[in-house]
């Protein structure tokens, strides 16, 4: 009998480790994509981030007027 109740308790702290990992996991993902916006916001990335799109497009313009 004793065994069937650690059987129920081991059942409830793999349960309690299963939730208790996914809210680390949301808050750590939430966490990023929050880092990973406001790099998004800052100006001067957005604007290395044009200029590199810029050079890309002339590089592949130029390829295709050959």
């Amino acid at each position: 009998m004793e065994h069937v109740e650690q059987e129920k308790d081991n059942f409830w702290l793999y349960i309690g480790g299963v939730v208790v990992l996914a809210i680390v996991l949301v808050v750590g993902m939430r966490a990023s994509r929050d880092d990973m916006e406001a790099s998004v916001k800052d100006s001067s990335a957005q604007a290395e981030s044009n200029a590199e799109v810029e050079r890309a497009l002339a590089r592949n313009h130029s390829k295709q007027i050959k």
